[in-house]
């Protein structure tokens, strides 16, 4: 992801900060061992966000973390879990 240089606009300083936002809250999905499915719902249900923003943002840490990935998707084969254990109810119930 990088550092943003001083010749980045305001609007790339809020994509990467978006973005950063959202990586976080992927590495809580992952520690609560969720796939990118129920990571996808999870963030849509409970902090709003678009799932297609989720699932971008997941393919570029799979990128990033190729060999993570393959052993987190074969550990997460033997397990589940519910997103609403980690992320509770929603706000708006």
């Amino acid at each position: 992801m990088g550092f943003p240089s001083s010749s980045n606009s305001p609007t790339q300083y809020i994509y990467l900060f978006w973005k950063l936002q959202v990586h976080n809250l992927i590495e809580q999905c992952l520690v609560f061992n969720l796939s990118k499915e129920e990571c996808m719902e999870a963030l849509s249900k409970h902090a709003n966000i678009n799932p297609i923003v989720t699932s971008t943002v997941w393919k570029e840490l799979e990128k990033e973390n190729k060999e993570f990935f393959e052993s987190y998707n074969q550990r997460k084969e033997t397990t589940k879990r519910n997103p609403d254990e980690f992320l509770g109810p929603s706000s708006g119930k």
